[in-house]
């Protein structure tokens, strides 16, 4: 799992391995994207389920605000590549030795993920009803 290339996410190159993007900016840096921003840095991994295996780590650890203390910056705070590059070389041993536990981890965060998916588009097609039945309402009232 420790082989990864890690740098800055620069909208010209071409990224044909399996990736994600981790934010780099604000408050929530070191938060796992599935989409790049202009502030990010890319994580290519050699194959989807090692992209898996770190974007859980990156979730897992800017869950816990593992990277709030080395964020710089004082008006808008900011991660380095190198202080990224330290927090994971400090927990990816730990992931390893703790392979099988960590590969249920992975798969129940997929299973939540699309759980979580699942309930965003109920919630928007409720919202949208909601707002076609009370114009549904007005229209027949005859406003």
């Amino acid at each position: 799992m420790c082989s990864f290339i890690l740098k800055s996410y620069n909208q010209k190159d071409e990224i044909r391995k399996s990736h994600f993007f981790i934010l780099n900016k604000g408050n929530n840096s070191g938060k796992p994207l599935a989409f790049p921003c202009p502030n990010c840095f890319v994580i290519i991994a050699e194959n989807q389920e090692q992209a898996d295996q770190l974007r859980t780590l990156c979730y897992a650890l800017w869950r816990c605000r593992a990277f709030e203390p080395h964020l710089h910056g004082s008006v808008i705070p900011f991660m380095t590549i190198r202080s990224f590059r330290s927090v994971m070389a400090f927990h990816i041993p730990i992931i390893e030795q703790h392979a099988a536990d960590f590969a249920q981890t992975v798969q129940a965060l997929k299973l939540l993920e699309e759980r979580e998916q699942t309930l965003t588009k109920t919630l928007r097609f409720v919202s949208e009803y909601k707002q076609a039945f009370v114009r549904q309402f007005f229209k027949n009232a005859g406003v």
